[in-house]
């Protein structure tokens, strides 16, 4: 695409195919719309499709917000036998014939709904004295070495988890979870708890926080539009991220000082205290800003 480098704000809620990582997406649309500041939120393996919100110019400092909000699966776990990635990329590590029956796995769902503990797959992004476990075990397994990574347990949370369909071979799940979890680690699990072997066959996200696939665009749809200006139609405003979290009206006094990074009193209501909130001026966002004794503490100030 040549066309003028247009600056935008804002968000692109992207249904990322099977078949590409996270960052080649981005690479995509950075090089498509000749973007300067690009990122995602939250990352999706290859074999995984669905939800990648992608920022955009500031939209870029709201990453974490999005990275840390809840999430919507939909995956398949297909009984016979473990992956070394938990995954179709791996290879088979262990092998069983038992086939978990409708009842068998219903019965179990309930442990894993709530508050649990989770050790991630060694091809993770978990890091282990500072490296990424994925970097160990790929690098164990190109010099012949030994993949096997002890990773800790940690906790996570399972708000949701239920059986959408079943087949000889496999099962299909809905799962609404928090921040941090593995959903290949889930599917190892739930095998073994049941006495089978299975790996994940089929995922899909369905969303993250404030943003779904009832929305999302395709990446060959958005790379058949003409120029930036034509995406510019698709954009989400950088705003959307923040839903969940408490705006704060100032003054264009106030607003110009912050932009500047300076600390002002604040008058107004003190019920937000001691958490990050958006500054909001006229409508528009100015900067993510804590607040303290009443005191405005700038974070995050937005250049838009």
């Amino acid at each position: 695409m040549k066309s003028e480098k247009v600056i935008i704000h804002g968000w692109i809620n992207l249904d990322k195919p099977v078949g590409i990582s996270s960052a080649k997406a981005v690479a995509i649309i950075r090089k498509h719309l000749n973007c300067h500041k690009i990122g995602h939120g939250g990352t999706l393996d290859p074999l995984a499709a669905g939800v990648l919100p992608i920022a955009l110019g500031e939209a870029t400092k709201t990453v974490s917000y999005v990275m840390n909000s809840e999430k919507t699966y939909e995956f398949t776990l297909k009984w016979g036998y473990e992956t070394s990635t938990d995954d179709l990329e791996g290879e088979p590590t262990r092998t069983s014939d038992k086939k978990p029956t409708k009842n068998e796995i219903e019965e179990c769902i309930p442990e894993f709904v709530g508050r649990i503990q989770q050790t991630p797959p060694i091809y993770s992004a978990v890091k282990v004295s500072g490296k990424r476990a994925y970097s160990i075990a790929r690098s164990s397994e190109t010099n012949g070495g030994d993949t096997s990574l002890i990773l800790e347990p940690r906790e996570v949370e399972i708000h949701h988890l239920a059986l959408k369909s079943i087949t000889d071979d496999d099962a299909t799940f809905t799962v609404f979870c928090g921040k941090g979890t593995y959903i290949r680690a889930l599917g190892r699990d739930l095998g073994r708890r049941l006495g089978a072997a299975g790996h994940i066959s089929n995922l899909k996200r369905l969303s993250v926080g404030k943003f779904s696939t009832n929305d999302a665009i395709s990446l060959d749809f958005l790379t058949s539009l003409r120029d930036s200006a034509d995406a510019y139609k698709y954009v989400i405003p950088l705003t959307a991220a923040l839903d969940d979290i408490p705006a704060l009206s100032i003054t264009p006094e106030e607003a110009g000082r912050i932009r500047m990074g300076q600390r002002v009193p604040y008058f107004g209501n003190k019920t937000f205290e001691n958490q990050t909130c958006v500054a909001i001026c006229d409508g528009s966002p100015i900067a993510l800003i804590t607040l303290d004794l009443g005191i405005i503490h700038p974070v995050r100030v937005f250049n838009l």
